[in-house]
């Protein structure tokens, strides 16, 4: 028998990094169970999609081989989709619930937050789909701290939350704990963490790509605050035992439900509950980019 051919990945790049960081997932995924050929093609806007949707024509794509899979994140992404398909064949696959009718699209991969529809062609996910694989070599002797900062969801206090990190800190000598930011988290926070005692605080600015998700391959325990929903998700693929920080909402919505539903189920633990109760518990066993890879291919094989 010969080689089978690769399976042909068209990525539709909207330039967010979130969005690239879902796409990566799923195609990390896919080469671990197949062959494939990736080909990344720019996104045209929406009006330049909507044209050649009607046209039937797609000329980014004119000198790639026609694509077996299309893959979209990002709203921008979704009409020049339809028109790679209807132009070159393939089917689509979106990583978000679409704006645009369901059934225009051959899957969606919608997390549960956003309450998706049951439908065929939906696969509801814990989360958005990230690059992180679940890990063997979490060390109880290190910990990692992950801060955001307000959001359109939540509110922030830095007083508050210093104070979690400082007795998540002290309350364990034997824990060598890194602390990370993000572009969010308010200048007077990042001062503050730079003088917290026995942990090591590290800027965002000065880490490389990839670099805070093999910290958590390897961390015994992560603690992420409450308004980092995509960093909380990477924590608890990679296997962590996982605590959330506190951090005040603005309004309860389905973000918030999310998270409360995390909580509900053990998956989680809130850093109220391991004040009266220091333990984190690990989480159950999630790859959700693997599982929606397998679905993939399951439908539409890879040789087909």
């Amino acid at each position: 028998m010969g080689r089978r051919p690769p399976l042909i990945l068209w990525r539709l790049l909207d330039g967010r990094r979130g969005h690239l960081t879902q796409i990566l997932g799923l195609t990390q995924a896919l080469a671990d169970r197949c062959v494939i050929q990736i080909h990344d093609i720019p996104t045209p806007g929406r009006l330049a999609g909507l044209a050649a949707w009607a046209g039937g024509y797609f000329p980014v794509g004119r000198d790639q081989p026609d694509p077996h899979l299309i893959l979209a994140a990002g709203h921008s992404t979704h009409l020049p989709a339809m028109a790679a398909r209807r132009a070159r064949g393939g089917r689509i696959v979106v990583l978000m619930k679409p704006s645009l009718p369901l059934a225009w699209f051959d899957l969606c991969l919608i997390p549960e937050h956003d309450a998706p529809l049951q439908r065929p062609n939906v696969i509801a996910t814990r989360g958005v789909l990230t690059t992180v694989r679940p890990s063997d070599r979490h060390d109880p002797d290190t910990g990692l701290i992950l801060l955001g900062g307000p959001s359109r969801h939540y509110d922030w206090r830095t007083e508050e939350i210093i104070e979690q990190v400082h007795q998540i800190v002290s309350r364990q000598p034997g824990v060598h704990f890194r602390i990370g930011d993000s572009p969010r988290t308010p200048a007077d926070t990042r001062l503050a963490l730079a003088g917290v005692e026995k942990a090591e605080f590290i800027p965002w600015e000065q880490t490389e790509p990839g670099e805070i998700q093999q910290m958590m391959a390897g961390a015994g325990q992560v603690w992420v605050s409450e308004d980092s929903v995509s960093m909380l998700y990477e924590s608890l693929g990679s296997g962590a035992p996982t605590g959330l920080l506190q951090v005040p909402r603005q309004r309860e919505n389905r973000v918030t439900r999310g998270i409360d539903h995390l909580i509900a189920e053990g998956t989680v633990t809130p850093y109220a509950q391991w004040r009266t109760d220091p333990q984190l518990p690990p989480p159950p066993a999630m790859d959700e980019a693997g599982r929606c890879a397998e679905e993939i291919l399951r439908r539409w094989p890879a040789e087909s």
